[in-house]
């Protein structure tokens, strides 16, 4: 290609506006120091089962090797296959199996978020609500959490990680905040300094177009269906809240368990697809097995690279 065409085609990609082309992204933040990098890993789903306890060391240990490392890993949620519906000796089985393949294949700090997998018993009949392991105890006890959403700094960076799961009163789950999450992240955006730059970190995505696309088809009417559990139903209530603090560079999410990326109003959505794919049975519509690569820089921006591990 000659040169005249090259810097045509640069230009036109330019005036275009294509900010995924990967010369054009790295030009974004090539002047910005880095601050940190980290994995973010979610939907591990790891059962009693070769390619799923497989697939998760495999992951970890890629991580391990990255150059240069990663600082920590954040769990974005599913850590176990499923314990919604689920005998308490299987529930073990899984959270056994999860802590022995981490102790093996890890050596990094871990941030954990809750899944919607990882409660125990909600979809169990007969409920057994006096199980102290009941809900989100057992999660909370095997990921090292007082609470399912917490705060940690690193350096300009704050993050804040939410609990998107709450019990419907008609069976199964929704993703939402409960009134008290909502009161206390209230507080906390306007605890940290306006000169920090804030990441909000939840299993269920907050804005995806990918929860609208989760079940691969049109409804008859010709509607895409978002569905209650697929993206946060209180949606516009957060954004109102989020538009007070113009400190909020980005969201972090999984579950979805396909990967996108939505730019509204100045915050980046990231939605992370799963350690997983499609459960452990190849890749989820065009999604195999990844995890993300995050790269935050001290002028408030990222970057996120997904690695087919």
């Amino acid at each position: 290609m000659d040169m005249k065409r090259k810097d045509f085609l640069k230009a036109s990609i330019a005036a275009a506006g294509l900010s995924a082309v990967p010369e054009l992204a790295a030009a974004r933040t090539s002047a910005a120091k880095r601050s940190f990098r980290f994995a973010f890993i979610s939907d591990i789903h790891v059962k009693p089962e070769r390619v799923a306890e497989e697939g998760m060391a495999k992951a970890l240990q890629h991580i391990q090797k990255l150059k240069p490392k990663a600082n920590f890993i954040v769990m974005g949620g599913d850590a176990i296959y499923d314990s919604l519906k689920a005998t308490k000796e299987y529930t073990k089985q899984q959270w056994d199996l999860y802590q022995s393949i981490l102790q093996k294949n890890n050596s990094l700090p871990v941030y954990n978020c809750i899944g919607n997998h990882d409660i125990f018993g909600w979809y169990n009949i007969p409920k057994d609500t006096g199980d102290p392991l009941y809900g989100k105890a057992w999660a909370l006890k095997e990921l090292g959490l007082s609470t399912p959403y917490y705060h940690f700094n690193k350096g300009k960076w704050d993050f804040i990680v939410l609990d998107s799961t709450q019990e419907r009163n008609e069976g199964g789950y929704i993703a939402k905040l409960d009134e008290a999450q909502f009161k206390w992240l209230e507080r906390k955006l306007d605890d940290i300094p306006s000169d920090h730059f804030i990441s909000i970190i939840s299993h269920i995505p907050i804005l995806s177009i990918c929860a609208g696309l989760y079940f691969g088809k049109n409804d008859p009417n010709g509607d895409l269906r978002i569905q209650y559990m697929l993206m946060h139903t209180d949606f516009f209530k957060i954004k109102d809240l989020f538009n007070k603090y113009p400190n909020i560079k980005n969201c972090l999410s999984g579950h979805i368990h396909l990967q996108d990326k939505v730019d509204y109003n100045n915050i980046e959505y990231f939605c992370n697809g799963a350690i997983s794919g499609n459960l452990w049975k190849g890749p989820y519509y065009e999604f195999g097995p990844a995890y993300a690569l995050f790269e935050f820089y001290e002028d408030g921006s990222c970057q996120r690279e997904m690695i087919s591990y």
